[in-house]
């Protein structure tokens, strides 16, 4: 009888597609959250109309991505999910309630005359709201979880703590430095300059966010300080930080010069950089060193029918979203057009 599980590594797999529909919607969610966060600071209402249009047709379908990567933790590891969820039911839920205000917020503004100051502010919060509780999960991820079994023994507010807000003010920062350069490459004139001194100002706080948790990280747990700083590892990894510090020079001086689209490109590589040195740093753990991933995965069986469909449905989802990225590229206008 033909099984999946027979030739092909499920849980590996699993979690490479988990891990890639997590990092898709870090980067492509990302940059409208950061628009959010900058949204207030916009000189002139044309401007943020700019932003708003700039956005329009991208910014639900960029969801898609958390719901992949939060139901297939469920469906393919659901020990990882039974423990995590109760660790961090608290920011999930704020973060989906900022979502849901930011999503409504979008809407009404563009229907708003009398209130639209009111949906401006709205928007803000709540992009800055969804964004900073990613990034509290992320810093709660980072420390770790008090597991008794195979259950979450913690308290409901364990996830706060000054770790959390550091990663948590890390990422806001980290956002508004992608919907900065989303700027810089979709709009032009006053919209644009503003775009670029705000993306050097938040460059600089980027910068020193991800100095301060690279080197916490390894203060934290002794298995990551030992996998990055014993021979001969620390040499295989070192092009890692030598390559991040040389796209922020190069984001730098793309935003000091003419460069529309490069500074938005290595900006997205810069979170990658970070993105995989998370992943080498708890490979194997899908629970931070308390549980593996092929300790967590379901059964085999289960995982080869997730996977039929994932097979016959994200190519489609990837296919949608490349065309509307293609379709409505070039610059956005002021003019309400949602």
């Amino acid at each position: 009888m033909f099984s999946f599980e027979s030739f092909l590594d499920l849980p590996l797999i699993w979690l490479c597609l988990i891990g890639a529909a997590i990092f898709l919607y870090v980067l492509l969610d990302g940059f409208d959250l950061g628009i959010g966060v900058l949204f207030p600071l916009a000189p002139t209402d044309q401007c943020r109309d700019r932003m708003m249009n700039s956005i329009a047709p991208f910014w639900d379908a960029n969801e898609t991505w958390l719901v992949l990567g939060g139901g297939g933790l469920f469906a393919a590891f659901p020990l990882a999910y039974a423990i995590l969820m109760p660790a961090l039911y608290i920011p999930v839920i704020l973060m989906l309630l900022g979502l849901i205000f930011r999503g409504v917020a979008f809407e009404f503004r563009f229907k708003a005359t009398r209130y639209r100051r009111l949906w401006d502010y709205s928007f803000h919060f709540g992009s800055l709201l969804a964004a900073l509780m990613q990034g509290m999960i992320l810093g709660a991820f980072v420390r770790g979880f008090h597991i008794e079994g195979r259950s979450f023994a913690g308290g409901s507010f364990d996830w706060l703590n000054a770790y959390s807000v550091m990663t948590g003010i890390a990422l806001v920062f980290g956002y508004a430095l992608l919907g900065a350069t989303w700027l810089v490459m979709k709009t032009d004139g006053v919209t644009q300059q503003w775009a670029r001194r705000s993306a050097s100002y938040v460059l600089a706080y980027v910068g020193f966010f991800m100095v301060i948790v690279s080197i916490s990280m390894p203060m934290i747990n002794a298995g990551v300080k030992n996998l990055w700083f014993s021979m001969p590892m620390f040499f295989y990894l070192l092009p890692m930080p030598v390559l991040t510090a040389g796209l922020f020079v190069q984001i730098w001086r793309d935003l000091r010069g003419t460069s529309e689209y490069r500074p938005f490109v290595l900006s997205l590589l810069v979170f990658l950089m970070g993105y995989i040195g998370l992943a080498v740093s708890f490979w194997p753990w899908i629970v931070p060193f308390s549980v593996t991933f092929r300790q967590a995965a379901a059964a085999g069986s289960s995982q080869s029918l997730l996977l039929v469909g994932t097979v016959i449905l994200l190519p489609v989802v990837l296919t949608y979203t490349a065309f509307c990225y293609y379709l409505f590229r070039g610059k956005a206008s002021h003019e309400g057009a949602y």
